[in-house]
């Protein structure tokens, strides 16, 4: 049974979205609820490594930028709020307060939710951690019987996010108490897209379920017979997601309806990484090491390129550039029009987490063992 666990401090009032001068951030996995990857900023032209980072531990997670700060999840099982500026740590934020003896501290595979207030994200011992935003100090916690993987979305006064026990919760945000839990028949992975009213998942189980998120009642079933591991991004009535059978759907979510099937190659090679998603274009990464570029209407290929190892990171559209990571240890950037690779990074380690972009910057960690994270844009002048 989940449980709630609160802090010896006092509990949040509402979180209420961000204010009008920290919409142009990442507060989140994909940047908004919908999932799109779409970032409201442009990186300059030039890009040059602004600073470094060791963590102490691999970063899977993405990184979430708000005012001036990048909130960082690490698998030692500690959340960092780094100077965006510089690098420097402002604090830090521990799993567990004492690590016994011949153990270790749950890891972070989670990407963080920013509000206005707190940072919220799930760690892999099945716990649901709720942050001050501005101290670093808990705020509650809340238990499931799984790890969590999935990314929180918010919706008014609710709090929704997956984990490895088969269902889908929603918290009241404020104080962490269980409004409603949705069970699947196996693991939700996913971070639940967010549009009129409902939530999204993609599952374990094979199905793609709409769920109304006032009642926790299911709209829609629909079976998908494929194991489900990306996100999915939604634009108004359509859906769109990878699977475990080398496919991206497009499914209106509202009739149940598949619109077309994009196929990536003979054999099977899974989609793990999430769709960015633009009025005609769609861009995701797959194991095939192809980061791929579709036709939003028509499920056609634009183009293909090739790395020399799967694509697990999400793309992220920034301007007139995608970028993107491989395990082939390189961040990516590519002309979105063409495909044409005319910039990348060599990490050395693979780079399975996607990119944050806001504020004019770039923040990526790597799976290097010593958590290195690093930050792109334009040195001052």
């Amino acid at each position: 049974m989940a449980t709630l666990v609160l802090a010896a401090v006092s509990v949040l009032t509402i979180a209420k979205p961000l204010a009008a001068d920290e919409i142009a951030t990442w507060p989140s996995f994909r940047q908004n609820f919908q999932l799109t990857g779409v970032a409201t900023c442009e990186l300059p032209e030039k890009l040059e490594l602004l600073w470094e980072q060791t963590l102490g531990d691999q970063v899977l997670g993405s990184a979430a930028i708000v005012a001036g700060r990048a909130y960082v999840p690490c698998l030692s099982g500690e959340l960092f709020c780094l100077d965006l500026q510089t690098g420097n740590t402002i604090w830090t934020y521990k799993t567990v307060d004492k690590v016994e003896e011949n153990s270790f501290a749950p890891g972070f595979k989670s990407s963080p939710t920013v509000s206005d207030s707190a940072v919220y994200l799930g760690d892999e011992d099945g716990m649901f951690h709720a942050i001050d935003r501005r101290t670093g100090a808990r705020l509650w916690q809340f238990k499931t019987n799984g790890e969590i993987y999935s990314s929180a979305a918010i919706s008014g006064s609710r709090l929704l996010f997956g984990s490895y026990d088969n269902s889908l919760y929603c918290l009241n945000v404020s104080d962490g108490q269980q409004v409603w839990k949705f069970e699947t028949q196996g693991y939700v992975h996913c971070a639940p897209a967010i549009s009129e009213g409902h939530t999204f998942i993609a599952g374990c189980d094979e199905h793609l379920r709409v769920i109304n998120i006032e009642t926790g009642e299911q709209l829609r079933d629909i079976p998908l017979s494929s194991y489900l591991i990306a996100s999915p991004a939604v634009d108004g009535e359509l859906l769109y997601v990878g699977t475990y059978s080398s496919e991206v759907l497009a499914i209106n979510w509202k009739t149940g309806e598949t619109i077309w099937r994009y196929k990536s190659a003979d054999r099977e090679f899974p989609f793990h990484s999430s769709a960015a998603l633009l009025p005609d274009t769609l861009v995701v990464g797959g194991r095939d090491k192809v980061i791929h570029a579709i036709n939003r209407k028509t499920g056609e290929k634009r183009w293909a390129v090739t790395t020399r190892g799967r694509v697990d990171s999400s793309p992220v559209v920034s301007g007139s550039h995608v970028f993107v990571g491989s395990n082939d240890g390189n961040l990516y950037r590519l002309v979105l029009a063409s495909g044409e690779v005319n910039w990348k990074f060599s990490a050395g380690k693979a780079i399975t987490a996607s990119p944050a972009i806001a504020e004019g910057v770039l923040v990526i960690g790597s799976e290097a063992r010593d958590g290195r994270l690093y930050c792109f844009g334009q040195k001052s002048k």
